[in-house]
């Protein structure tokens, strides 16, 4: 393909509205042709996010739509699925970042969420994460980004399935530390500075909703706690791993290469030297990367799997760009060949 496509990203006025809108100012092959925001209606993307001051673009009101190739909806969960009817018409391949579409069936939202409803297009949407789904994306009309906490489980969990490590009925226990950019621009008072800063706060002991995505897409069930800590990017999991039988780090080993060694956006990091032995969010600030690691604990018969991700990246906007490459066909790593940052403050 060589001509440029037209993209629309509905809720531009948020974080990952925002990120979306940086990767497509940067993508050879796509040009934002419209940003909604109803507060922010009227101006500049640059009056919201200070980074985009040169792109001279406005906001536009959300129920006027313009006709697009591919449409971003960045909209807090609940609205895709008001309006999916009027996103399908506007854009030929739609790109959802919210939990709307996630999940297989009308059950699911009822017992993780708050029902849907519209269950009429769950089966039609296909999961963005293309490390677990690419063979389904190309073509697809409705793409659903996986959320930030599930993302980064499940790229650390999902070789030792594909290795036969374990089976699924193993003891799994994560634990996910999280920065502040994923409570959104409009989050509470819990995630002001003078109440986040400095925190190891478990804000999800039990009953996270993304276990419902890890549920899905490896058969298991996870003992699984939330903690939000003083950073503003990224997404680090931590899980602890107790398999029927002996696991060798050679086994390791070759679970991740086989599983990632040809992925773009994939990396291994394992203990080694250095001060960045493990999985970082630090180091994946800003990027699509996601890292994956691990060490094997014999006396407890345990094995320690670390994955980290940029929450907004790898774990939302990175993610939804990553699929509709691949849906429509683009180079799959287009708009999201960097590096990031280091040394690098607080991410």
């Amino acid at each position: 393909m060589t001509e440029t496509l037209s993209a629309a990203v509905v809720g531009g006025s948020g974080f990952t509205g925002g990120e979306l809108l940086r990767l497509l100012d940067g993508h050879p092959e796509f040009e934002i042709a419209q940003a909604t925001s109803r507060e922010y209606e009227k101006k500049t993307l640059g009056s919201v996010h200070p980074n985009l001051r040169h792109l001279d673009v406005r906001f536009s009101d959300p129920t006027d739509l313009e006709s697009v190739d591919v449409l971003f909806a960045a909209t807090p969960h609940g609205v895709s699925m008001q309006h999916v009817d009027a996103f399908q018409e506007a854009a030929d391949t739609v790109v959802d970042l919210s939990a709307d579409f996630r999940l297989d069936s009308e059950e699911q939202y009822d017992e993780w969420y708050d029902g849907h409803s519209c269950p009429e297009y769950l089966e039609k949407s296909e999961y963005a994460l293309p490390e677990i789904n690419r063979e389904n994306l190309p073509g697809a009309e409705l793409i659903a980004a996986g959320g930030c906490n599930a993302t980064a489980t499940i790229l650390g969990l999902k070789p030792l399935f594909e290795a036969g490590i374990l089976e699924g009925d193993e003891q799994v226990v994560v634990d996910v530390k999280v920065g502040s950019s994923e409570g959104g621009a409009s989050a509470g008072k819990a995630s002001s500075h003078a109440e986040r800063s400095g925190v190891v706060r478990p804000y999800a002991p039990i009953g996270h909703r993304h276990e419902a995505e890890i549920e899905q897409f490896l058969g298991l069930d996870v003992s699984f706690t939330v903690h939000a800590v003083d950073m503003i990017r990224g997404a680090s999991a931590t899980c602890h791993v107790f398999p029927d039988g002996p696991v060798t780090k050679g086994d390791m080993w070759g679970a991740y290469r086989e599983s990632y060694e040809d992925e773009p956006f994939m990396r291994m990091v394992a203990g080694g030297g250095g001060v960045y032995r493990y999985p970082e969010p630090k180091a994946v600030a800003g990027t699509n990367v996601g890292e994956v690691g691990f060490e094997v604990d014999p006396s407890n018969r345990r094995l320690v799997l670390f994955s980290a991700i940029d929450n907004m990246m790898k774990g939302s906007a990175g993610q939804a760009v990553h699929a509709a490459n691949v849906a429509l066909g683009l180079e799959e790593t287009a708009g999201l060949e960097f590096t990031g940052f280091h040394p690098v403050g607080a991410p």
